[in-house]
């Protein structure tokens, strides 16, 4: 797969599909409480839609999903919603990881989450590895992941390089530090989506957003389906990516 070094320039100026999609899922509290539910319903929710728009995905002919499940900063919640939320990760990866497996789709984690509860760890490692020589589209979760965090990883690690004796501190470029970013492996990313109304980023894929597209809906993620990814797709069809150029 192409890495994430730098933008494919040879598109620059025309209209191509993505390859690469990641989704900040935001509004599963907030489509909870419209309905007078617990917080933890909204989640359940939005795991259906973890489902319905991978399968989509899939048949759209995306080579990457890219899913903000869990961020470094989510830990500040109450720890019953962080508990509810690991569990949900735990039943996902039960109940799905075969589907997963005979559709040829490579699951990846990126983020810190050998931090997490080892039995966790242990479950997500062997998902992994269960997947790793699949062909198909690669269905990326960050769990525990901040692009700041993931940023001082990757600089930590080219200056060990550094100190080391391997590279020189000339070496480091933006291709260098691409390549020490948890997402080195995957493709370039093309849109990134939020939805639930709110328009930031919130500490997510900061480097590799650069010269991705970005799209916002008002449409909280439980109700996301892939009539929804489509018309993002569509959008991102209609958008001129110059890529600094003319």
């Amino acid at each position: 797969m192409a890495s994430q070094a730098k933008p494919d320039l040879s598109s620059a100026g025309t209209v191509v599909g993505a390859r690469h999609v990641a989704i900040i899922m935001d509004g599963n509290g907030r489509w909870a409480k419209k309905r007078l539910l617990p917080r933890i319903a909204g989640h359940r929710a939005g795991v259906e839609a973890v489902r319905r728009v991978s399968r989509a995905a899939r048949d759209m002919g995306l080579d990457c999903l890219t899913l903000y499940a869990f961020s470094s900063e989510n830990w500040k919640r109450p720890a019953a919603e962080v508990a509810d939320l690991m569990g949900l990760l735990r039943h996902f990866i039960q109940s799905d990881l075969d589907e997963f497996h005979a559709n040829g789709v490579r699951l990846r984690i990126i983020g810190n989450y050998r931090a997490l509860d080892p039995s966790l760890v242990d479950m997500i490692e062997g998902a992994m590895a269960r997947t790793a020589g699949n062909t198909g589209p690669v269905i990326a979760i960050a769990l525990n992941y901040g692009a700041q965090d993931e940023m001082v990883r990757a600089t930590q690690h080219l200056a060990r390089r550094v100190a080391a004796g391997e590279i020189a501190v000339e070496d480091i470029g933006v291709e260098a530090i691409s390549a020490a970013l948890d997402t080195a492996d995957l493709p370039p990313l093309d849109l990134l989506i939020r939805t639930s109304g709110e328009q930031r980023l919130s500490n997510f894929m900061l480097w590799q957003a650069a010269y991705a597209e970005l799209y916002f809906t008002d449409m909280l993620w439980p109700d996301f389906d892939a009539d929804a990814l489509a018309r993002a797709l569509d959008a991102f069809r209609l958008r001129d990516r110059r890529f600094g150029g003319l």
